[in-house]
C-alpha cells in the first residue's frame, strides 16, 4: 500500500480528509433526518429510535461491503462515492416532502409508520457512506491493521462530532431544511474535486458541475410538494421545530412542524378563530378573583392577547422557550409587550421553579398532538403549578387527545395526574365526538365541586364579555383512569400514550361558524388536523 500525500494547508491525506467528511455528513443527515420527518410522522422516542436504528443499519451494510471490496480501493472510488451520495441528497432535498406524503398513507402500525420514509430516503446516502471508512484504511498506507482502522475511526468519530455540533448549533438555526441539504451536498461534491485534484478527469469535472447545479436547483425550488393552504409569509427552522406564518383570506395562522398552532383574524385580531380557545375563559366562571395569569407556551399569543383585550385588571406572563416563536408573535401577531404583559423566554418548569410569582391562573399551551414534553405532564410538575397558585388558584391544561376509545389514554394519564394533586378537576372536550380533539383540563385548588348547572347559572350571572354556554354544555367532571399511569419524573411513558393517536385525524372546530363543511388547512400529512367549520 502506498503512501498518500498529505493535503497541506490541512495536514490531512486524502483517506483522511474522505473519512472526516464522511462523519461530518453522515451525522448532519441524521440530524436533518429529524426535521424533515418530524412535520409528516412527529418527533416522537419512535420516529427517533427508527432514525438512529436506520443510520446505524446502513452504515453497518456499508461498512461491511466497502470492507469486502476494500482491495479494489482507490482514490478514484471515492471520489465517485461522494458524487453519488451528493445527487442523492439532491433527490432527498427536491423529493422528499412528496415521498413523505406518499408514506404517511402506508397501512402500517403507528409506530414503524415512519420507518420506509426514514430508510429510502436516508439509508442509501448513509450506506454509500460506510463505505469511506473501510476504502480509507486500505489507501491509509499503514501496514498494520488495527492502527490503521483505529486511526480511521477516530478521524471519524471526530467528522461525526463536527457535524452533530455544526448542523445542531449553526446550520438547524440559520437554515432552512434544502439549504442545509445544500450545505451537506455541497461539502461532498467539493470533497470529490479536492480529492480528485491535480489530475481530475473531464467525467469527473462534469458530474461534480451537474451535481452542484442540481444542488442548488433543487434547494433554491425547496423542493416539490403541498404546501400549506394560503400564502406563506414567513418560513424557518428554529432550534425546536419548523416554523411557518401563513395567510389565508383574512386569517393568518402560525403552523409549527406543519400544525396549525394559533390564528388570528387580520381584522379583528382578538376573535377567537379555532372553537377550542373560547375555552380559555371557563376559569373566570369558576373564581371571580382572578388578576394574574400565566401561559406556559407562547405560539400565536392568541388567549394572552384576548385576556389583555376583554379583561382589563388582568396582568398575563408568558413563558415561551423558542425565542424565534417570541419575534414572529411580535412581529406577525400583534404582540407587544407592557406593562401587562411580560413575555420570558425560558422551559416553562425552569420558570416556575425559579419564579417568587404566583397567579390566579396558570394556563398549560405547551402540548402538541404528538409532541409533549414529559418533563410537563407529571405529578412533580402538578406540585409545582399548585406551589406557585393562589389559594383558590386554577391550572388550565389544553390537551390534544380524544375522549374516550384508544386514543384518550394520554388525556387520562393527565386527568389522573392532575386528580393526584388538585381535589377537583374538570373537563371540556371541543369537539363534540370521539375524534382527537383538544380538551380543555380544569383543575381547581377549591374543593367544592361545582355542578354543570351551577357552571350554567354562572356563564348566565356573569359577564365575563363571552358566552360559554355550549363550551360549558361538554362538562365532564369524571373519567375512568386505573388502566393508565400515573406520570412521574421517573416514569412518564407520554409517547407510548400518544402513540394510539398517529393515524387519527385531529379536529380543529372554528369558531362561530356551522359544521356542514369540513376542510384541511394543515400541509403535508393525511393525518394532519382537519378544521371543522
Amino acid at each position: 500500500m502506498a503512501s498518500t500525500p498529505s493535503l497541506s494547508p490541512l495536514r490531512m491525506t486524502r483517506p483522511e480528509l474522505a473519512v472526516f467528511v464522511s462523519g461530518v455528513t453522515s451525522m448532519g443527515l441524521e440530524i436533518l433526518a429529524g426535521r424533515m420527518i418530524a412535520p409528516e410522522f412527529g418527533s416522537s422516542i419512535y420516529t427517533w429510535g427508527s432514525i438512529i436504528g436506520v443510520f446505524l443499519a446502513a452504515l453497518s451494510l456499508g461498512y461491511h461491503r466497502g470492507g469486502q471490496q476494500a482491495k479494489l480501493a482507490s482514490n478514484d472510488r471515492l471520489v465517485r462515492v461522494f458524487i453519488a451520495t451528493a445527487t442523492y441528497i439532491a433527490g432527498v432535498i427536491l423529493l422528499g416532502d412528496v415521498f413523505l406524503q406518499s408514506a404517511a398513507g402506508l397501512p402500517l402500525p403507528s409506530r414503524f409508520a415512519s420507518l420506509p420514509a426514514i430508510t429510502l430516503l436516508f439509508g442509501p446516502p448513509t450506506y454509500l457512506l460506510g463505505y469511506i471508512s473501510p476504502y480509507a484504511a486500505e489507501l491509509s498506507g499503514q501496514s498494520e491493521v488495527g492502527a490503521a482502522s483505529g486511526h480511521v475511526y477516530a478521524v471519524g468519530t471526530i467528522g461525526s462530532i463536527v457535524g452533530a455540533f455544526a448542523t445542531t448549533f449553526v446550520l438547524i438555526p440559520s437554515l432552512s431544511v434544502p439549504q442545509i441539504g445544500l450545505v451537506l451536498g455541497g461539502i461532498s461534491v467539493g470533497t470529490a474535486v479536492v480529492l480528485a485534484r491535480p489530475n481530475i478527469t473531464r467525467q469527473e469535472a462534469y458530474w461534480s458541475v451537474g451535481v452542484s447545479i442540481l444542488l442548488v436547483l433543487a434547494a433554491v425550488s425547496g423542493g416539490i410538494g403541498l404546501d400549506s393552504a394560503g400564502t406563506t409569509v414567513y418560513h424557518t427552522q428554529t432550534a425546536y421545530q419548523e416554523l411557518r406564518v401563513v395567510d389565508a383570506g383574512d386569517t393568518r395562522t402560525l403552523y409549527l412542524d406543519g400544525q396549525p398552532h394559533s390564528a388570528m383574524d387580520l381584522d379583528d385580531p382578538t376573535r377567537h378563530v379555532f372553537d377550542y380557545t373560547s375555552y380559555f375563559h371557563v376559569p373566570f366562571l369558576l373564581s371571580d378573583d382572578i388578576d394574574r395569569v400565566l401561559f406556559v407556551g407562547g405560539g400565536g399569543f392568541t388567549g394572552p392577547r384576548v385576556f389583555l383585550e376583554k379583561y382589563p385588571n388582568v396582568t398575563v406572563d408568558v413563558v415561551e422557550i423558542d425565542p424565534e416563536v417570541v419575534s414572529v408573535a411580535k412581529q406577525y401577531f400583534r404582540v407587544e409587550e407592557s406593562d401587562r404583559l411580560n413575555i420570558y423566554t425560558m422551559d416553562g418548569r425552569k420558570y416556575l421553579r425559579e419564579t417568587n410569582q404566583t397567579y390566579d391562573l396558570i394556563v398549560l399551551d405547551a402540548y402538541r398532538k404528538d409532541k409533549v414534553p414529559f418533563q410537563l405532564t407529571t405529578v412533580e410538575f402538578m406540585r409545582l403549578t399548585s406551589d406557585r397558585l393562589d389559594e383558590d388558584g386554577i391550572l388550565f391544561a389544553n390537551v390534544i387527545s380524544a375522549p374516550s376509545g384508544p386514543a384518550s389514554q394520554f388525556y387520562r394519564a393527565e386527568y389522573k395526574t392532575m386528580r393526584q394533586v388538585y381535589p377537583q378537576v374538570y373537563s371540556f372536550p371541543t369537539a363534540g365526538s370521539v375524534v382527537v380533539q383538544n380538551i380543555e383540563v380544569v383543575a381547581t385548588k377549591d374543593s367544592t365541586l361545582v355542578t354543570h348547572d351551577e357552571l350554567q347559572q354562572r356563564n348566565q350571572r356573569r359577564d365575563i364579555g363571552i358566552d360559554l354556554a355550549a363550551e360549558v354544555s361538554s362538562y365532564r367532571d369524571d373519567e375512568p383512569t386505573d388502566d393508565v399511569p400515573l406520570l412521574r419524573d421517573d416514569r412518564a411513558p407520554v409517547d407510548s400514550l400518544l402513540d394510539p393517536m398517529v393515524g387519527q385525524r385531529y379536529v380543529i372546530q372554528k369558531a362561530n361558524e356551522s359544521e356542514e363543511n369540513v376542510t384541511t388547512t394543515a400541509a403535508r400529512s393525511l393525518d394532519a388536523p382537519i378544521v371543522t367549520r
